[in-house]
């Protein structure tokens, strides 16, 4: 395997790789990485689409790309997915899947042409004194220490953010910046996690800091992720002849580690209560999602919380047996084990009386009836106890839902404080009462409230104890990679295999890494395409820094006149252009 850029190889068509026909290919879970691995077999690999089975134990695809209506309960999304321009392996892909929308279209040309239509942005990122605008005014607020922080972040090596958390290495200033405010709630950072994966974002997206105040930066598909998603490509598969296997649990794995070798031999599944294996030979191909942002995820409804559920959990379980086979296997432990630290809420609110949108159209400044872009993003009730986000994507949200209502999605990094109206933890809220909090922040009158949250919404909360496991301080090693040295017909996909080239909690990382597995196992004579060069290029370096400073010049030490005569010089090469083009030094003096 190996990387690449440009038109050369992105429109290039592998050959049959050798002995193809040879092969099949098992997966574990049916998550966006499996069913992404299974379309670049097919397109890429030429293996047919019968030889390929992906075993889920859930009853449907996706895994935590969902949207879904429970008869009940009422529309259920635990979380969003953010993209942007340069999610170069997930356009790939999307680019060779059939739109389900629109006749003689891929998915990816409806997603262009929709964004092109209706761009994204905010036009109230946050918001006090509930419903207020917070005035952030798209200033970042960083402090010059503040701004010392993030440049010795960025230019420090991997190996020094190893182990460390985020409060380590930024101070005060920093954490009371308008830049953490939009950063931590837009990526659902929190001060405990990892110091490198901060890093890793800041270089990911270093061509977008200054679209993260209005959001300008992102881009949304039509509908919930799970139609907009997930349906046209489970469909393309199964018009392939990919072989599903629901409620099927692969509870282990045996290898045969030898020096220099690895080869998986066995599967093990639960079907129905009964036991089963599958033998593998170097000619069958396994694919692994290891770990589950969404596992043990449980769903209250409007008049029940969600329960946080610290029992067995199977997708940790069976990465924890198959770690301990072989130190190159990663460590679940590092990531599944700290509850405490990696559990978040989300809820679903759906409205029922028409009094509600009005507060959202005042807030978003958009009609949230117009099949537009309403709120752009979050919006994050600032001095929320439950540091409280919100948004309300294109409406509908779903095909099936009614014309006159509006689904909202909500979220809170706090969810063991005391809420703002409601005197309780977001973690022991009934959907009555997460949706009664958002609506005091929503502004609408006291009075009101009691009445709206108990018959004008109706809330699905969602508690998800290891919804942020991946961003808990590592060391290298501690995710296995992609596919580990000496393995002949086996990898680890998702969220917890080690790219090393791109960051995780994206939609990207879920289709790189089965792209990275299957050219790796079958040598596809195509790169894999790099990862968007942004952090390399002094045009995005120099104009990222301007939006950190605010637009402020750069002030140089010294007296005046040496400084005039720095920047007279500078205002003669290409440097001082570059320079005054990004707003950090002044004109002519």
């Amino acid at each position: 395997m190996y990387y690449s850029s440009g038109n050369y190889e992105a429109f290039a068509r592998p050959r049959k790789p050798d002995g193809i026909e040879n092969k099949t290919a098992w997966f574990v879970g049916a998550g966006l990485a499996s069913l992404s691995g299974a379309a670049f077999l097919i397109r890429d690999a030429q293996l047919p689409g019968e030889k390929i089975t992906i075993f889920e134990r859930l009853a449907l695809p996706g895994g935590a790309l969902d949207g879904i209506r429970e008869p009940e309960k009422g529309f259920v999304i635990r979380g969003g997915r953010e993209m942007e321009d340069h999610f170069e392996c997930l356009w790939d892909l999307f680019r060779s899947i059939p739109s389900i929308e629109v006749e003689g279209a891929s998915v990816l040309d409806e997603f262009y042409w929709l964004n092109k239509d209706d761009p994204n942005y905010s036009l109230q990122r946050a918001t006090v004194n509930r419903g207020q605008d917070a005035r952030t005014d798209g200033l970042f607020g960083l402090s010059d220490k503040a701004q010392k922080e993030i440049v010795k972040v960025f230019l420090a090596t991997r190996e020094e953010m190893e182990g460390k958390r985020i409060n380590e290495v930024f101070g005060p200033d920093f954490l009371a910046s308008n830049f953490w405010l939009y950063w931590r709630t837009m990526f659902a950072f929190e001060e405990w996690h990892s110091a490198l994966e901060m890093k890793l974002y800041l270089h990911r997206f270093i061509h977008h800091i200054g679209g993260l105040p209005d959001f300008s930066a992102l881009k949304f598909t039509r509908y919930n992720q799970y139609e907009s998603l997930v349906l046209p490509l489970y469909k393309w598969l199964l018009d392939q002849g990919v072989a599903f296997q629901f409620a099927t649990e692969v509870t282990d794995v045996d290898f045969d580690v030898t020096p220099g070798r690895k080869q998986a031999t066995r599967i093990h599944w639960v079907r129905d209560g009964q036991a089963g294996s599958t033998d593998l030979g170097p000619d069958d191909l396994l694919f692994m999602t290891i770990g589950s942002l969404t596992e043990n995820s449980d769903n209250g409804d409007h008049h029940t919380p969600a329960r946080l559920n610290e029992g067995p959990a199977p997708a940790w379980d069976l990465w924890r047996r198959i770690a301990a086979k072989d130190p190159s296997f990663g460590n679940p432990d590092v990531f599944g084990a700290h509850i405490p630290e990696t559990k978040w809420e989300s809820a679903t609110v759906t409205t029922l009386d028409p009094r509600i949108p009005e507060y959202i159209r005042k807030i978003a400044k958009r009609d949230p009836f117009s099949g537009k872009v309403v709120t752009g993003g979050i919006v994050t009730a600032r001095d929320s106890n439950w540091l409280l986000s919100w948004t309300v994507n294109r409406q509908p949200h779903f095909k099936q839902q009614p014309t006159d209502q509006i689904v909202v999605w909500l979220y809170s990094l706090f969810t063991d404080k005391p809420g703002d109206y409601v005197s309780k933890p977001m973690q022991d809220c009934t959907g009555e009462e997460i949706t009664a909090e958002w609506l005091y922040h929503l502004g609408v009158p006291v009075s009101d409230i009691p009445e709206l949250a108990a018959t004008g919404a109706k809330c699905v909360p969602v508690m998800m104890p290891y919804v942020t496991a991946f961003f808990m301080p590592r060391h290298a090693g501690d995710r296995p990679d992609v596919v580990p040295e000496g393995a002949v017909n086996f990898a680890f996909i998702g969220q917890f295999a080690e790219s090393s080239r791109d960051c995780i909690f994206t939609t990207e990382y879920s289709v790189r890494t089965p792209m990275e597995a299957v050219y790796t196992l079958l040598n596809i004579e195509r790169g894999v395409p790099e990862v968007f060069g942004s952090t390399y290029d002094i045009r995005t370096l120099l104009a990222a820094a301007s939006h950190l400073r605010d637009g402020q010049e750069l002030h140089l030490p010294g007296p005046e006149f040496a400084r005039k005569w720095l920047f007279g010089k500078l205002d003669q090469i290409e440097i001082g252009e570059l320079l005054t083009q990004a707003g950090l030094m002044p004109g002519k003096p």
